[in-house]
C-alpha cells in the first residue's frame, strides 16, 4: 500500500482554524481559543490521538445534544479538602481546568485535596492538568473513566468491555523538568488506532484483535463497524496489570466520583464522558519537601546514569518524549494526513465554517 502523504501545518494556524469550527458550533471566543490550544498542545506534544483529529467527534458531539459548550463546572460539596464537582457535559479541556484551580488552592492552603470531577466531557490529555499541578509545586494523580463506545477487552476477554482509561501521576523535580507519567491502560490509544487507519497503516502484532476475538493487526477493526456491525477491541497494556489497573479508573474515576462506570451497551453517539479522581499533595504543607527534592533529584539522576541498552541512546523519563516533541513540531510543523483534513473540513461545513482544501 503506497504511503499517505500528510501534510505540515504551522501551530498558529491549527488554533485559528480549530477555535473558528468550535465558535461556529456554538462555543463563545474564550472556550474556543482554549479547547483549539489545547487540542493543539496535545499534537505538538506528539499525542496526535488526542489533537485536532479530536474536534469532528466534538462537533457532531454538540449536534447531537451530549456536550454542551459554554458550561462551567459546578460544585456538589467544597468541604476544603474533599471537593466534588460535576462537568455538566461541558468541554473538558474547560471544566478541566476549573476542577484543577480549585483543587490546587485547596492543596496550597490545606496540603492536600481529593477532587472528584464527574461527567465532563472529553478531557483530552490527562498530562496537561498534572503539568498544571507540578507548576505550583503539587504531587498529582489522576484516575480517569471513558463512557463512551466499549473499546478496551479486559485481560482473557474477547469483546470491549471498557474504554482506554488513562492514569497520570506529576512530580515536581527541584530544578529539572517534572516527571510526568501520562498513560491509556489500553496497549495503545484508541486515537492512534484512528491516526494509523486514516494512513492506511497496520500495527503491532498484540495491540488488537477483531470482532470475533482473533488478533489482528488492521488498526480499521475499533474505528469502522466490521461484520454484523460489530467493532473488535483494543487490549490492555500488560497483561493482567493493565486490566487490573483500568478497572481501578473504573471504580474509582467512575463509581467514586459519582459519574458512573460503563455497563451499558455501545451505542452509536459521539460524545465521550470523562470523569476523574484527582489526588494533590503539597510536599511543603507534608513536610517533607527539602526530602523529597534531595531525593527525587538523587533518583532521576541515577536513572539517567544507567548504560543505554542497545537499541537505545539513554534512559528517559515520563514527560521528555512530549517536551522533545513540542520543540522540534512547533520548528517543523505538525503532520496532518488527508483524511483527517477532510474530516476537519466536512465538520466546519456543518457548522457553517469553510476550510481550504
Amino acid at each position: 500500500m503506497a504511503a499517505i502523504q500528510e501534510k505540515l501545518f504551522a501551530a498558529d494556524a491549527l488554533r485559528t482554524q480549530c477555535a473558528d469550527i468550535l465558535r461556529g458550533s456554538g462555543s463563545q471566543s474564550e472556550e474556543a481559543d482554549k479547547v483549539a490550544a489545547n487540542l493543539v498542545m496535545a499534537n505538538l506534544s506528539g499525542h496526535d490521538s488526542h489533537g485536532v483529529g479530536m474536534l469532528p467527534r466534538y462537533v457532531d458531539a454538540v449536534l447531537e445534544g451530549g456536550l454542551t459548550p459554554n458550561a462551567s463546572v459546578k460544585t456538589l460539596l467544597d468541604a476544603g479538602t474533599l471537593l466534588s464537582l460535576h462537568g455538566q457535559r461541558g468541554y473538558g479541556q474547560v471544566v478541566g481546568e476549573q476542577a484543577m484551580q480549585m483543587a490546587m488552592a485547596r492543596a496550597q492552603e490545606h496540603g492536600s485535596c481529593i477532587m472528584a470531577l464527574a461527567e465532563a466531557h472529553h478531557l483530552g490529555r490527562i498530562g496537561h492538568f498534572a503539568e498544571m499541578a507540578v507548576a505550583q509545586g503539587l504531587v498529582a494523580l489522576h484516575f480517569v473513566n471513558v463512557k463512551s463506545r466499549r473499546v478496551v477487552a479486559p485481560w482473557g476477554g474477547a469483546d470491549g468491555r471498557y474504554g482506554t482509561n488513562p492514569c497520570c501521576i506529576g512530580v515536581p523535580i527541584k530544578g529539572q523538568p517534572p516527571f510526568v507519567l501520562d498513560f491509556a491502560t489500553s496497549r495503545v490509544a484508541q486515537g492512534k488506532m484512528r491516526v494509523a487507519h486514516n494512513l492506511g497503516k497496520t500495527v503491532e502484532p498484540g495491540f488488537l484483535i477483531d470482532e470475533k476475538g482473533h488478533p489482528t493487526t488492521d488498526p480499521g477493526v475499533v474505528v469502522v463497524p466490521q461484520s454484523g456491525g460489530l467493532f473488535g477491541a483494543l487490549m490492555p497494556f500488560g497483561e493482567h496489570k493493565g486490566s487490573g489497573l483500568a478497572m481501578a479508573c473504573e471504580l474509582l474515576g467512575g463509581a467514586l466520583t459519582g459519574g458512573g462506570t460503563t455497563h451499558q451497551p455501545s451505542n452509536t453517539a459521539r460524545a465521550v464522558t470523562n470523569s476523574m479522581l484527582t489526588i494533590l499533595i503539597n510536599p511543603a504543607k507534608l513536610g517533607t519537601q527539602s526530602a523529597m527534592e534531595t531525593e527525587a533529584l538523587a533518583f532521576v539522576e541515577w536513572m539517567r546514569a544507567a548504560p543505554a541498552a542497545p537499541g537505545f541512546e539513554a534512559v528517559q523519563m515520563a514527560g521528555e518524549p512530549e517536551r522533545a516533541a513540542r520543540l522540534k513540531r512547533a520548528k517543523d510543523g505538525i503532520a496532518i494526513d488527508p483524511e483527517t483534513w477532510l474530516e476537519l473540513r466536512q465538520a466546519g461545513n456543518k457548522v457553517g465554517v469553510v476550510l481550504p482544501a
